[in-house]
This record gives structure tokens, sequence and C-alpha cells, in this order.
């Protein structure tokens, strides 16, 4: 599992763009979004860099990520 700190998140559509993000890399992936801790985790077999790029890209700049 991956979890990313995304700071930027602040409401459902955020939930909507960044889940979008992820599955854009890996549809079969699993994003559970924390709007409160402002973390994205993510169960998927993709690299933790690709889905953080991902999400910059969508312009929710990751700020840090750690795999658990």
């Amino acid at each position: 599992m991956v979890v990313l700190q995304v700071e930027e998140m602040s409401c459902a559509h955020c939930v909507g763009v960044v889940t979008k993000a992820v599955l854009g890399v890996d549809s079969a992936a699993r994003v559970n979004v924390d709007l409160a801790g402002k973390q994205v985790k993510v169960e998927s077999q993709a690299d933790a860099a690709e889905i953080a790029e991902a999400i910059n890209e969508a312009g929710y700049p990751v700020s840090s990520s750690e795999v658990v």
C-alpha cells in the first residue's frame, strides 16, 4: 500500500479528480481518500512514483509518499 500526503484536497470534487488520476495509472487500484487527514491510500501494482506523478499532473501536489 502507498500512502500519499496531498495537502490541497478539500472537497468531494478533489476526491473524484485524485481517484480518477490513480485509476488512470491502474484501473484495478483500490483508492481510499481521507480528506480530513489529507491522505490518499492506494493498493496497486503500479509504482508509487507513477501514482504520485499522476496525482501531481491532475493538479494536486503530493508532498510526501510512503510505502507501507
